[in-house]
């Protein structure tokens, strides 16, 4: 049975509230996972989020997915991914300390907005693994950044996406020749589609 237990750390805004999930195996790796748009009710609870982080532990990495600022317990406010960029890095040194033997095998994902942000802590700790599920890259004034690499960058999104356009992020991905593996009949939020979603999460790790 995975174990799961709220891990309170301490953020640039304050405390981040995150939920610690633990697979049953001896932990190989440690995982981060980013909640979509808190201005539209996103938040580690969110169903695609937790489908990402059941198939990272089915691969045996401790997972924590936080509540990023102003979302739930987290103190602070919404400041559209740089804040939020700032509690990420937050989160990875608080694994650097207490989970040393595990941070050498890093993934770090994202579902829409937290794509996004994803994409910009990346810059600065990058990861073993880069997740981008249905990634919001152009939908906000700055653009999200290019990953550091493409060779270790899983980018999935839903073909019949509503809310980031499948254009959108063709432009943004073939900028930088990084693949895009397309659900069919998937919307935004992969209704009906986790099973597909999560099977292809566990291909690429």
């Amino acid at each position: 049975m995975t174990l799961q237990k709220t891990l309170n750390i301490q953020g640039n805004a304050g405390n981040l509230s995150c939920l610690l999930m633990q697979p049953e195996q001896t932990p190989q790796g440690v995982a981060v996972i980013l909640h979509p748009n808190p201005l539209h009710g996103g938040t580690n609870q969110n169903k695609v989020v937790q489908t990402a982080a059941k198939a990272l532990l089915q691969k045996g990495f401790l997972c924590i997915l936080p509540n990023l600022r102003g979302v739930g317990e987290s103190a602070g406010q919404h400041d559209y991914g740089k804040g939020e960029t700032d509690d990420v890095l937050s989160v990875y040194a608080f694994l650097q300390q207490n989970y040393p033997h595990l941070i050498n095998n890093f993934v770090l994902g994202g579902f829409s907005f937290g794509g996004y942000v994803a994409c910009r802590a990346a810059q600065i700790v990058p990861p073993q693994r880069l997740l981008l599920i249905g990634a919001a890259v152009k939908r906000y004034a700055e653009p999200a950044p290019f990953v550091p690499d493409i060779n270790k960058t899983l980018f999935i999104h839903g073909a019949d996406d509503e809310v980031v356009s499948l254009n959108q992020v063709f432009d943004w991905c073939g900028e930088q020749n990084l693949p895009v593996v397309v659900i069919p009949k998937a919307s935004h939020f992969f209704h009906g589609k986790l099973l597909p979603l999560a099977d292809t999460i566990e291909r690429f790790i």
